[in-house]
């Protein structure tokens, strides 16, 4: 089969389509939660925004379990820093993981106005936390994250929750928000009718007109200003992986070194710029499925555009950068990856075609109709 080289870049590969998969179908999810407030303003409307993604949310939180268990099985170093110093920041997402289901199930249990209400805003929050944490998360990883290894390879965060929160961080967490509203609004589009539909259309260009400018602000931002990573020793393509055997700098827009090698790169963020006037131009006609279309393709603009700009990083450190992990020396062992290349190759096919099986089965728009036809039944 492939050796270790080949099998890291395979992996490298992977975890980037599951994390584009995650964005791309829970966030949808995630997005429509966003919009809950602004495009309905009665209940049966939210109800109606609610059941469009009634069917279908539990099944798409299955792409965050697969980037959970990848990251885990093929990057094992990576999870435990990761999930050891974004840990108070994971507690906050996990709170709105456990929110929205609550809330789904919780919110037409009762016919009192206050009891839907406060559980409304309790889906919105269920959406918003996690939108803008991810991001932020995103924002850290690309300034670096304070931790190091002694001799026996134990890790230690010297950061703090607060110390995420920081101005870049914040941008990065704000383009994810209005990126996943704009995600949601195209769904909303492709799923409802009426003054629920024509909100969405509005709210859904609103949030992209947002997300590019910040996105482009925090291209300037990386490029001028942003301190980036640079591997200054060569290192074992091949090798066993020891984050302690190489060296790296840091410098002044080091994360553009890849697009100064490699012109091709910029096909990366000149997609999300297509990809979402695209989508405005497709909301603007009433094209809506091709809206969701050109929406998931600013995701995997942004997504390619952040793992480009990173490689062969994968999570810097600012603290002792030559710790800094890499996809050279943070990997599980070929064995490892080889075995579960063979499970995906086995598995994903099975998962897309069940996902495509049922999104054919509830396809159609959801209606006011529909809801009060089959009250019992619906969120």
């Amino acid at each position: 089969m492939f050796d270790y080289e080949s099998m890291r870049i395979i992996w490298w590969l992977l975890l980037g389509v599951l994390l584009t998969g995650f964005a791309i179908m829970d966030g949808f999810d995630l997005g429509v939660a966003l919009l809950l407030p602004f495009v309905a303003r009665k209940d049966i409307e939210r109800r109606v925004v609610i059941n469009t993604v009634g069917p279908v949310w539990e099944g798409n939180q299955v792409w965050i379990i697969l980037g959970a268990g990848a990251i885990f099985a093929a990057w094992p170093i990576i999870y435990a820093v990761s999930f050891s110093g974004f840990y108070l920041a994971m507690l906050i997402v996990l709170l709105g993981f456990i929110l929205r289901p609550v809330g789904f199930k919780y919110r037409s249990k009762m016919p009192s106005t206050r009891w839907r209400s406060n559980w409304d805003k309790i889906l919105f929050i269920a959406g918003l936390l996690p939108s803008l944490i991810f991001g932020v998360a995103l924002g850290n990883v690309l300034q670096g994250v304070p931790f190091f290894f002694d001799d026996s390879l134990r890790v230690f965060y010297t950061g703090t929750l607060w110390g995420l929160l920081n101005p870049f961080a914040l941008l990065c967490g704000l383009v994810s928000v209005c990126m996943l509203a704009m995600h949601g609004a195209s769904f909303l589009a492709t799923k409802t009718e009426g003054i629920v539909r024509q909100r969405a259309i509005q709210y859904g260009r609103i949030a992209a007109i947002l997300m590019l400018v910040l996105f482009m602000l925090a291209g300037v931002w990386v490029a001028k200003g942003l301190n980036g990573f640079v591997v200054d020793s060569i290192v074992d393509h091949a090798g066993p992986s020891n984050p302690l055997h190489k060296a790296v700098s840091m410098m002044s827009g080091g994360w553009m070194t890849n697009y100064h090698l490699n012109p091709l790169l910029w096909i990366a963020p000149l997609l999300v710029v297509v990809a979402v006037i695209g989508q405005l131009l497709c909301l603007g006609r009433g094209q809506s499925k091709w809206g969701f279309v050109f929406s998931s393709l600013a995701i995997v603009g942004v997504i390619s555009t952040f793992g480009l700009s990173l490689f062969p990083f994968l999570l810097p450190s600012s603290s002792h950068p030559s710790m800094s992990l890499l996809v050279w020396d943070a990997s599980s062992s070929l064995l490892t990856l080889r075995i579960m290349l063979v499970c995906t190759v086995i598995f994903m096919p099975i998962i897309l075609l069940y996902t495509s099986w049922v999104y054919r089965v509830m396809r159609g728009r959801v209606t006011a109709d529909s809801i009060e036809s089959d009250s019992q039944n619906k969120y």
